[in-house]
């Protein structure tokens, strides 16, 4: 992909400790920077490739001095084979309607949104999110992204997901579901039904963020292999059964 942009030319900024979400007793930092409207989705796929994560119109990666534990993982498309835990989820799923729809944020995500947030992680600072915040959460991102709705067959909606498009993929950014619906574990299906989706339109990768090998709340992003992490030496596959891949 070419572009006139020089990387170069981006200022980076560093976030001042503070507490990780992902491993007791251990600080986070992050180093970020803005993307611009015009620069925006070139950049977005520029450094999702190099480890970064978007949010909104920042797009960051940790920084921490003493921690290395936080490693960018994608999904290998064509080796990847569901397991059958996997097959069973979208087999209780298969009655959904799935739209993917251009990124604007509607009363009815947001409500759906929230009930997801005061369940699954009450006292957190998006809690407290109002509907112009959600909306530029939705919005107002300088990248290729839309949202994925899905609708149980009387048109309730019980799950979304908010991703960006790459140049070899498609990056998952935030998704929500109803919490009333543990039965159909909508966080895996959402992303088995991204994995099937990138198949189709034949994007080698769907891009999961950070795994923390450690950090019980990212233990599941394990379950979609064969995976690539991003080490020092560039990607490379993650073994499937090793509790902790080699750098």
């Amino acid at each position: 992909m070419s572009h006139p942009f020089d990387p170069n030319q981006l200022q980076f900024y560093l976030t001042i400790p503070a507490p990780c979400p992902y491993l007791p007793g251990r600080t986070e930092r992050k180093i970020f920077t803005q993307l611009d409207p015009l620069d925006g989705p070139f950049l977005n796929n520029y450094l999702t490739h190099a480890g970064f994560r978007r949010s909104q119109n920042v797009i960051y990666r940790p920084a921490c001095e003493t921690c290395r534990e936080c490693r960018s993982l994608r999904v290998d498309i064509q080796a990847f084979r569901p397991s059958k835990s996997s097959k069973r989820t979208l087999k209780r799923n298969e009655d959904l309607l799935i739209e993917t729809k251009y990124a604007a944020a509607t009363q009815e995500q947001f409500d759906l949104l929230q009930r997801y947030l005061h369940n699954r992680h009450f006292g957190g600072g998006m809690t407290s999110m109002d509907f112009k915040r959600y909306e530029m959460m939705a919005e107002e991102c300088a990248s290729e992204t839309e949202i994925t709705e899905f609708r149980k067959p009387d048109g309730t909606l019980i799950a979304a997901m908010l991703l960006d498009h790459l140049s070899d993929g498609m990056s998952l950014v935030y998704s929500f579901f109803d919490p009333e619906e543990s039965r159909r574990s909508l966080g895996n299906f959402m992303i088995l039904s991204h994995i099937e989706k990138c198949r189709i339109l034949d994007m080698p990768y769907l891009y999961l963020g950070y795994w923390v090998p450690d950090s019980p709340k990212m233990r599941y992003k394990a379950r979609f292999g064969p995976s690539e992490i991003l080490t020092h030496a560039g990607w490379k596959p993650m073994p499937r059964l090793s509790g902790r891949p080699k750098t």
